[in-house]
């Protein structure tokens, strides 16, 4: 494939590392930045991730109607206002996709902004990032054997539904399929909720009089556990509220094996929390292997 014109509304981690990563495989000629921080985008500039920058504030709309695709990697409660600047002024040609953490939402608002458009809105997630945020965090192999969630809807035109396939394949990354709600509740489960669970606990303990001493003494279990909650806020506080139905549903569903916990605390029982952690293990381990395996390129 080949992008003639790329336009990235939202020049950070996911949107960066997407354009440097398609400088890198050669298949990209002009690739314009579409941002809210002027030093932001110096440093996409300065690194090489966009050949030329826009703020948010400024007439960037005139650069949509000869773009090919428009990969929108805003924070997600910016979308309504992207979209609805962005579809009016694409060309007849022009592919918008996003690199959204929920879809239900995203859809929504896509389809009031694009009305009959909406064909060629391809929406996305890929399944890759660091604790780290900003152009000067892009990393060309960010995306190197990690999944991209596309959910098209039935609508969805089929050659903008490849175009942006194969975008995502030419960054290294492994393309599947899911229904939209599904996606929701499956992310819910699995990133969201664990995001959450680590802000949580670092706010706890840095409330406490005695933080610092307990800081100190975080060692590698610390680390593992908390480095998600290093994010950043204000893409994870749109997500937790995009996403909130599923993830209230996840929240009670730990609260129960929190109260399990605690109820095998209260009554001394050994068994029932070895029990829980085997079980625990066990899961773990095989979901190591899974991942080991589609890291070396077996089975999805």
């Amino acid at each position: 494939m080949h992008i003639a014109k790329l336009v990235v509304v939202g020049v950070g981690l996911i949107g960066g590392s997407c354009a440097l990563a398609l400088r890198h495989a050669g298949v990209v000629g002009q690739i314009v930045g579409v941002g809210r921080t002027q030093a932001n985008l110096d440093d996409a500039l300065r690194l090489g991730v966009i050949d030329r920058a826009r703020l948010l504030e400024d007439d960037w709309t005139a650069e949509l109607h000869d773009a090919d695709i428009v990969l929108v990697a805003a924070p997600v409660a910016q979308y309504a206002d992207l979209f609805a600047l962005i579809a009016p002024a694409i060309g007849i040609a022009t592919i918008v996709t996003d690199a959204g953490s929920t879809k239900q939402d995203v859809i929504a608002t896509a389809c009031a902004a694009f009305g009959p458009r909406m064909a060629t809105f391809v929406p996305a997630h890929p399944i890759a990032g660091t604790a780290h945020s900003g152009a000067a965090a892009a990393l060309p192999g960010l995306y190197d054997g990690h999944i991209v969630i596309v959910t098209p809807l039935p609508e969805t035109d089929a050659v903008a539904l490849a175009r942006v396939t194969a975008l995502w394949q030419a960054c290294g990354a492994r393309v599947a399929t899911l229904d939209a709600a599904r996606h929701d509740r499956i992310y819910a489960a699995v990133s969201h909720l664990p995001h959450l669970l680590a802000f949580a606990y670092v706010a706890e303990l840095a409330a406490r009089p005695d933080a610092a001493q307990l800081l100190a003494h975080g060692g590698g279990g610390f680390r593992d556990f908390t480095r998600i909650a290093g994010g950043s806020p204000e893409m994870w506080r749109d997500i937790a509220l995009a996403n909130r139905g599923a993830l209230q549903a996840e929240l009670r569903a730990y609260r129960a094996a929190l109260d399990e916990l605690a109820g095998a605390l209260d009554a001394r029982d050994g068994a029932a929390l070895e029990r829980m952690f085997a079980r625990s293990r066990t899961a773990r381990q095989a979901w190591e292997t899974a991942a080991d395996r589609r890291r070396d390129g077996g089975e999805e």
